[in-house]
């Protein structure tokens, strides 16, 4: 009786789900699993180099989820074959066809595990991991090698065949590029020879010799000629063609793709490097850099590298022409088969037979779209020896359709996102979430992601910041006539400008910790900039509003750079700390302290208020992710929002701080709310136009310091994350020959032995 008990309790568990959805799933799991593989591959071609344009986070989710689900759909695929294949095999199900269609699938799946050219690594990480990837690939061979042997003798052997040499192509294609991509091996790949210079021993050997024999005999030395500085800027030339762009992107991408990985680099380099961008204005020299940056993109993220080379081309040769004979070898088996009847006469089941062509046509569809882009990509326009040919290249890419759908032709034809994110400390402070629901993402950790989609607002880079940024960096470039020099100036972090424009009194604010000085010149920036009533005009910048174009000239400019750099500055901070990490110091908890104090101040002083205004943002994330069309309401928002900062900044600026906060306080709480209270004070004494001309050169200065004292891993990182502002700035500084990257500054000497007759 317990016995059968049991049995009946077993048979219970069993029928948990419906034999209906066991059956279902057991017919279609393979098919399914194989569609949905081609699906994302062609999901990866398309939006994977969206990724460099678009920094967003829901076009980097979907790329993410794309990238980790292609390999393990595609791996899971070929156990549903091997295991179809024994399952059938044991019952003595499967037909011949049936079979031999299986065996065909199999290939099909280690040409997905290849991925596309536009992706092979997600993440610099991911590069590390290339062992992992070539021990995958041995491991897929294998179990694609059993499915086709289980399935021999086979009617498709030639079009298997075919297709199993296409996949073990572009899977080692993507190991090879990962294994490239790698830091240590692109390194090792850059190193120069080792030089162990002039004969030293020798030269005093002899030396010593002739002293010995009383000879008379001096040594002579004369230093590789360096160069000087006082020319590199002396002439300006016409602006940059398409075509001189990339080549410049390139021909610096080869002297410069060292810095991802702190190489050193000459002074013949550097004078180069100096003249050639003192010659630029500032809309060709980001047009350069922008190039540049997007080859150093593709040879960590992409197999361009891999397929730019004449084995490279060769290989991708083998592998299209493997796609179209393979096609052309099933769609003359199968209509032999038939002979013009209907499909399951011929033992195949109709609806594999279109999986098949649809796997087919897919995959050769797929490859036409891979070498129609690797013939129009940048490498391939200065790998050609010829101008005229890489000009007709450029002019035919620029008419591609993909080019020009309308409002994506924009996206599609930079090579960054052109964006800077920005936040605001006082928004921060005035927007408060309930505390349950803080309390519930962080339990998922998901506060920082939900932070950033309430909190962080993007703006387009204005052509005029990028424009003073440039010329201030030029301007401090022209007094970098050696390497010291350079590095000493790329040392300042605000005092360098204080001390130029005679404000001593304003030193104390940069002379502590980084983190300290951009949090004090942020807030200060803040009650600066709200100085105005909160009716001021629509033209003036407003952090719900957007930037909007100044029209009363450069002093008004300057006003709102130092809003751009203050928020930007701020959201690397505290939203981007891995990156920020070198110079960050305990930014997070100096931050998280301001904020507490600003909380506790605003509700002190009824500036926060209840429920309904945590409502508005409780429900703001909601609405930038499925944006509603503008009603009445958004307005009156966005004005409630303004006279909240308006009047919070103004009821900071009332406080008396006649006696330093720390004396009061102690300093374990390390905020500096009110310190940046004295700051903004001292600041509102200056001329109104010089305060401005002070502070966006600050924010300049502390904008270099943190771009040259960023690990370069972390600037290779945010390639792919639609690029940063400060990571131009790190790449501008090195061509301008500021930083610490250039330490062969004399060469070799050359020492002649005189000997006096």
């Amino acid at each position: 009786m317990q016995q059968e008990k049991r049995k009946k309790a077993k048979g219970g568990m069993t029928n948990v789900i419906p034999e209906k959805v066991k059956k279902l799933w057991d017919e279609w799991n393979l098919r399914g699993s194989i569609l949905f593989s081609l699906f994302l591959q062609i999901l990866l071609i398309f939006c994977a180099p969206t990724r460099k344009r678009r920094g967003t986070t829901f076009v980097t989710l979907i790329i993410w989820s794309a990238y980790l689900l292609a390999d393990w759909v595609a791996a899971f695929a070929v156990g549903l074959i091997a295991n179809s294949q024994n399952n059938m095999k044991n019952k003595c199900e499967m037909p011949v066809q049936t079979e031999d269609l299986l065996a065909l699938w199999a290939p099909f799946l280690l040409l997905h595990l290849g991925g596309p050219d536009a992706i092979t690594a997600f993440s610099l990480e991911d590069n590390e991991l290339w062992i992992r990837h070539l021990f995958g690939l041995l491991i897929q061979l294998i179990a694609v090698g059993y499915v086709i042997l289980q399935a021999l003798p086979s009617e498709l052997w030639i079009p298997t065949s075919l297709m199993l040499l296409a996949g073990i192509i572009k899977y080692a294609e993507r190991t090879r590029a990962l294994y490239l991509g790698c830091l240590g091996n692109f390194k090792a790949s850059m190193l120069p020879p080792a030089d162990a210079g002039p004969n030293y021993a020798q030269l005093m050997e002899e030396y010593t010799s002739k002293k010995i024999a009383h000879v008379p005999a001096d040594i002579k030395i004369e230093k590789e000629f360096g160069g000087g500085a006082s020319a590199d800027y002396a002439v300006r030339v016409e602006p940059l063609s398409d075509l001189d762009v990339v080549e410049g992107g390139f021909k610096y991408f080869n002297i410069f793709k060292g810095l991802i990985v702190d190489l050193m680099f000459t002074f013949q380099e550097r004078k180069d490097s100096r003249r050639y961008f003192f010659a630029r204005d500032t809309e060709d020299a980001f047009k350069v850099l922008e190039v540049e940056l997007n080859f150093m993109y593709d040879a960590l993220y992409t197999k361009m590298v891999v397929v730019n080379g004449n084995i490279g081309y060769f290989l991708r040769f083998v592998c299209s022409t493997c796609l179209v004979a393979s096609l052309e070898r099933f769609a003359a088996h199968h209509k032999q088969k038939n002979g013009g009847h209907p499909p399951n006469q011929g033992k195949m089941h109709p609806f594999d037979v279109y999986v098949t062509y649809a796997l087919l046509i897919g995959a050769i569809c797929l490859d036409s779209i891979a070498v129609i882009k690797l013939i129009f990509s940048d490498w391939t326009i200065v790998l050609l020896r010829y101008r005229r040919a890489k000009e007709f290249l450029l002019k035919t890419r620029k008419r591609l359709a993909i080019y020009r759908i309308g409002r994506w032709s924009k996206t599609f034809g930079r090579r960054w996102s052109n964006s800077m994110s920005q936040h605001s400390l006082v928004r921060y402070c005035l927007k408060e979430r309930f505390k349950w629901i803080d309390v519930t993402v962080d339990w998922f950790g998901l506060k920082d992601i939900l932070d950033e989609i309430q909190y962080k607002d993007h703006i387009k880079v204005p052509k005029d910041l990028k424009k003073f940024i440039c010329e201030a960096l030029k301007e401090k470039a022209k007094k970098a006539e050696d390497s010291k020099t350079a590095r000493e100036i790329c040392s300042g972090r605000g005092d360098w400008v204080l001390s130029q424009s005679a404000c001593q009194s304003l030193i104390w604010s940069v002379d502590g910790e980084y983190d300290e000085s951009l949090l004090l010149w942020h807030i200060a920036t803040d009650l600066c900039f709200y100085e105005m009533p909160y009716e001021m005009p629509s033209t003036h910048t407003d952090p719900e509003v957007g930037p909007q174009p100044s029209k009363e000239g450069s002093f008004d400019n300057r006003r709102e750079f130092s809003k751009f750099l203050s928020d930007y500055m701020l959201y690397l901070l505290v939203m981007r700390p891995t990156m920020m990490s070198a110079v960050a110091g305990i930014g997070q908890i100096r931050f998280r302290d301001t904020c507490e104090e600003a909380k506790k101040f605003f509700r002190r002083k009824d500036i926060i208020s209840g429920g309904k205004f945590k409502e508005s943002s409780l429900l703001s994330w909601f609405k930038k992710i499925f944006p509603s069309p503008r009603g009445q309401s958004e307005p009156k928002k966005k004005k409630l929002m303004r006279e909240k900062i308006w009047k919070a900044c103004a009821a900071l600026l009332l406080i008396e701080t006649v006696v330093k906060p720390i004396e009061v306080k102690g300093d374990r709480s390390k905020s500096v709310l009110f310190d940046a209270c004295i700051l903004a004070k001292e600041l509102k004494k200056l001329d109104e136009r010089k305060r401005w001309k002070v502070m966006s050169e600050v924010w300049v200065e502390l904008l270099s310091y943190a771009a040259s004292h960023c690990r370069a891993n972390t600037h290779a990182q945010q390639f792919s994350k639609g690029g940063e502002l400060v990571t131009f700035v790190w790449l501008l500084m090195t061509q301008l020959g500021l930083g610490d990257q250039f330490r062969v500054e004399a060469g070799h000497a050359r020492a002649k032995l005189l000997v006096e007759k």
